[in-house]
């Protein structure tokens, strides 16, 4: 299953695409609906009355399914892409070039975050969630500008991963709090990551699409676990 190229995109009412663009639109249309507007519509504000608590509460609280379905299509998807480009490109998890020191410094979900079933901090989990996931955004973007063969298929990753980052941030109590990396601090960690020798750019790819399947393998967790189990204080 291909994810969308922008979860908030309308391809209505444009010019006959090609084969492998109008199945990419269908997979968008499909990822639509399973995805209601008002999951990513602005929460109500606060204010005085009880009802417009509650009325938040339960918006909250609506979004979750929609989150947990969006989560793992992304893991599935990410999974996928790390499987097949080990494949063409022969950078794999047991390769001899993964002994080069990783210092990327990738978004990681750990104990103190308050994801885990023990001690779980919902709150301090959701902001850790979004704003891993919208750190994750350049690192996508830069597998999408140094691999084009696989543009599509990163792009689609991109929005789905910033439609979520969005709805999650609008779950915490002071999204506020959430941290989006401004535009000079993703060009700055662009530059980084960028090399002149492909098999640095190669195993740069699998490290991240490794963290971010892991990354998402445990926001399938924590969501879930809300969904399940947990109503929102409000």
């Amino acid at each position: 299953m291909k994810f969308p190229q922008g979860c908030d995109r309308d391809h209505a009412g444009r010019r006959r695409r090609p084969p492998a663009l109008r199945a990419a639109a269908a997979a968008a249309l499909l990822l639509l609906l399973l995805l209601p507007r008002a999951a990513a519509a602005p929460l109500p504000a606060a204010d005085s009355s009880g009802e417009a608590e509650l009325e938040e509460a339960a918006a909250r609280r609506a979004a979750l399914p929609d989150c947990v379905r969006l989560a793992r299509l992304l893991h599935a998807r990410a999974a996928q892409l790390q499987e097949e480009m080990c494949e063409k490109f022969t950078v794999c998890e047991n390769s001899i070039e993964m002994l080069v020191q990783n210092n990327l410094n990738l978004p990681k979900v750990t104990e103190e975050d308050g994801c885990l079933l023990a001690g779980f901090d919902e709150d301090k989990c959701l902001k850790k969630i979004s704003s891993g996931l919208y750190t994750f955004q350049t690192y996508l973007g830069y597998i999408q500008e140094t691999f084009s063969s696989e543009k599509q298929n990163i792009e689609s990753l991109y929005y789905s991963t910033e439609h979520l980052a969005r709805t999650i941030r609008q779950m915490v109590i002071n999204p506020d709090e959430v941290i989006i990396p401004d535009s000079a601090t993703q060009e700055s960690l662009r530059a980084k990551l960028k090399s002149d020798k492909t098999w640095i750019e190669k195993i740069t790819t699998h490290l991240i699409l490794r963290d971010f399947t892991s990354f998402m393998e445990k926001t399938v967790r924590a969501v879930r676990y809300l969904k399940n189990t947990r109503s929102f204080s409000v």
